[in-house]
């Protein structure tokens, strides 16, 4: 469904990525674990061309997408839940999920609004608040809720536990795993808590410096006595 072969990436000198192949099949969770600076996020970012692959190529459902404008990605069926989350913070709830819809049918909007509602209902509660007045739990749920408006055919979502509190680290990787079992929603989640995310993923990448130097399923890598020396000794218990 979604595809990288032999992908390289730069900022300006520094090369970032250094022939990345990896890839997601419909119904998936697919897990990329690394310490900050192995070019998770980059990984993902070049899917919409931030910065664009200096080599290889980026297939979306068949069709290479590596040059395409990013607008032009996102109508595709990619939806990204960035991290640092990247609401709209001066907006209120309803106009930021209005904003996730802008590429959808306008028809579906009520009953896209009312599933959201389902899933997250303290954001109902809070149609009319700052989104910036959110927790930083609840931020978190509107991002997810807001790419969701999309009605995407594969979520991205690049280090959703970030910043939060035990408690909503557990619901978000609730929420990630319902998304996938009950909605058959497929799934690219970037995340430096390994455990978490392994645990809920069918397969997983281990990224390093820029290249992968590990892949297996969750179970595997949850296994793995590299991956526990490296990723889960800090964040079993997080």
């Amino acid at each position: 469904m979604l595809q990288y072969t032999d992908v390289h990436a730069h900022y300006g000198a520094i090369h970032a990525l250094r022939g990345v192949t990896l890839d997601v099949q419909e119904g998936e969770i697919v897990t990329l674990i690394g310490a900050n600076g192995a070019g998770k996020s980059t990984l993902m970012n070049t899917l919409f061309g931030k910065p664009r692959a200096s080599a290889g190529s980026i297939s979306f459902l068949g069709q290479d997408i590596s040059r395409h404008h990013t607008h032009d990605i996102a109508r595709t069926g990619l939806a990204l839940v960035p991290e640092g989350r990247h609401i709209f913070s001066r907006m209120s709830v309803l106009e930021n999920l209005q904003m996730g819809s802008i590429f959808s049918d306008p028809a579906h909007f009520e009953a896209d609004l009312q599933r959201i509602y389902g899933m997250f209902p303290i954001l109902q509660q809070r149609l009319e608040q700052r989104a910036g007045t959110l927790s930083g739990g609840e931020q978190q749920m509107l991002a997810i809720g807001r790419a969701l408006m999309s009605r995407p055919k594969v979520l991205l979502l690049d280090e959703p536990s970030l910043g939060l509190a035990p408690l909503y680290i557990k619901q978000v990787f609730n929420i990630i795993r319902e998304l996938n079992e009950r909605d058959g929603m497929t799934i690219m989640l970037v995340e430096q808590n390994a455990h978490h995310a392994l645990r809920i993923a069918h397969r997983g990448y281990v990224l390093q410096h820029g290249e992968i130097v590990l892949s297996g399923t969750g179970k595997e890598l949850l296994a793995s006595p590299e991956v526990r020396a490296a990723y889960l000794e800090s964040s079993a218990h997080a």
